[in-house]
């Protein structure tokens, strides 16, 4: 009595895999078109269409930066040099809706930087600095001067009022906000920011983040490596004014 072998799996060459995996995306995408087809009020282009493949590459990069973000913050550091001033200068350079962790999405909202080339000010400190070493990818920061700060708040300055932005084009503005702490004016409000006066809190939760221009082709590198190291991030001191005149 011989049982029958147990026949092994049938040899399907690797050209045909291929085609099969084609022939399915290409399945997945027309059943989207003719779902889109079906909705004329929704505007998503086929183009905006994830492929499964599209939701690993997104979840493998969110993963990655967050494993990056705790490497830096365990990696030995030296003492850090003395402080050049209280003020500094945050501008947000890097970062893509889906490839950063949420972690690091909620640090840039804390510094309220939501957006590329946004810039805020903040006092200096060891748990700010924390928080820059932990997104340190996607912002580079230094010590502006006073005519950076000025430049900066004639320029771009800004309040939100009722969900939108309002530049600071009337003194009454600042008066109504910031006049019990004797801040009448944008030149009061330049230099309560440049000192890093008594009440430069309330002063940050008037002033909305900055607008900045694109940097033209050749300013940035797009390099997430340390800017001391020929980079764009990090810590940039009083390097960071000359970024600043390019992009206001």
């Amino acid at each position: 009595m011989a049982e029958e072998e147990a026949k092994g799996l049938d040899y399907i060459p690797e050209v045909i895999l291929k085609k099969r995996k084609n022939r399915d995306e290409l399945a997945f995408i027309r059943k989207k078109q003719l779902e889109l087809g079906n909705h004329k009020k929704n505007k998503k282009k086929v183009s905006d269409i994830k492929r499964p493949e599209d939701f690993v590459l997104e979840f493998r990069s969110k993963e990655i930066d967050l494993i990056r973000m705790k490497q830096r913050v365990k990696r030995p550091k030296a003492s850090p040099p003395p402080l050049k001033s209280n003020l500094v200068f945050i501008i947000r350079i890097q970062g893509g809706k889906n490839d950063m962790h949420p972690k690091t999405k909620r640090i840039l909202n804390n510094l309220n930087l939501r957006s590329l080339f946004t810039g805020v000010f903040a006092k200096a400190s060891d748990g700010l600095f924390q928080k820059l070493l932990k997104v340190q990818p996607y912002v580079t920061y230094g010590y502006p001067n006073d005519k950076s700060v000025k430049d900066l708040i004639f320029k771009k300055g800004c309040t939100i009022i009722e969900g939108n932005p309002v530049p600071l084009t009337d003194n009454n503005i600042i008066e109504q906000a910031l006049g019990e702490h004797k801040i009448l004016g944008i030149e009061d409000l330049v230099n309560e920011i440049a000192r890093v006066g008594d009440h430069f809190r309330e002063v940050m939760r008037f002033l909305g983040p900055l607008k900045l221009n694109k940097p033209e082709a050749g300013v940035l590198h797009w390099k997430k490596q340390v800017f001391s190291e020929g980079g764009d991030t990090g810590n940039r001191e009083d390097k960071i004014n000359d970024l600043i005149n390019k992009m206001n």
